[in-house]
């Protein structure tokens, strides 16, 4: 069995097809998980988010468009590639594919070779374009942290008040302007264009920040500041 190199969720209706390239992809070192529609494809979704998405296009009740569509309106999933594995080649097809968000567009027949070349080269150029996961939780975390830091920053005069006598922690200036930042709600994006530096670093801030505090969390690390006296703004 070869070494496993990404998960991948297999959406189709044709049961035949379906075993096949989850047979092969398998084969090839991938987890795979099916789905007969798109209906249990974005059940999965929710479950666990794969590494890529293929998807048919010509499917009851909802296509592989709308299918599509609905993950690129949902935050977790807007960068999720996203290959089409469908019957219908003709280029207005493909034009469609390619315009409603998909990353990728193989017509049957095709070849399994050819099918895994794409799937790799797509898992690959994501973990490219991506922040380390250690460091950068994903979207929908952050955003729910950035909503509990605004409610701490609304008890910031109690949380002070409260607070143990302040401590001293060995931050760079750096380290102090992101820990400012992060307090006062702003995403990676925002505090990185504040600072002239890039997403990537701030996330290397972030996590250095965790570690230097004990904290797991934006929402621990802002609390503990503002009950340490860590915060200068």
């Amino acid at each position: 069995m070869a070494e496993t190199t990404g998960k991948v969720l297999l959406v189709d209706d044709e049961p035949g097809l379906r075993e096949a390239v989850q047979a092969y992809l398998e084969d090839s070192g991938f987890t795979v998980q099916v789905a007969s529609n798109a209906t249990e494809g974005w059940e999965l979704l929710q479950q666990a988010t794969p590494d890529v998405v293929i998807s048919d296009i010509m499917m009851p009740q909802v296509d592989g468009y709308q299918f599509l569509k609905q993950m690129r309106e949902d935050v977790r999933f807007q960068a999720l590639p996203v290959i089409f594995l469908t019957a219908r080649g003709m280029t207005s097809d493909r034009i469609q594919g390619y315009q409603a968000g998909a990353d990728a567009y193989l017509p049957k027949p095709f070849d399994p070779e050819e099918l895994v070349a794409i799937v790799t080269s797509q898992i690959e150029r994501r973990a490219a374009q991506s922040p380390d996961p250690e460091t950068a939780p994903d979207i929908a975390t952050m955003a729910r942290q950035i909503e509990e830091i605004k409610a701490l920053l609304t008890q910031r005069g109690s949380l002070i008040k409260s607070a143990v006598s302040p401590i001293k922690i060995d931050f760079t200036p750096r380290e102090q302007d992101v820990l400012d930042l992060v307090s006062e709600g702003l995403m990676n994006k925002e505090i990185a264009s504040r600072l002239g530096t890039t997403v990537r670093n701030v996330e290397k801030y972030v996590s250095r920040l965790f570690g230097k505090t004990g904290t797991n969390s934006r929402t621990e690390l802002v609390r503990y500041a503002l009950e340490h006296g860590l915060i200068t703004g």
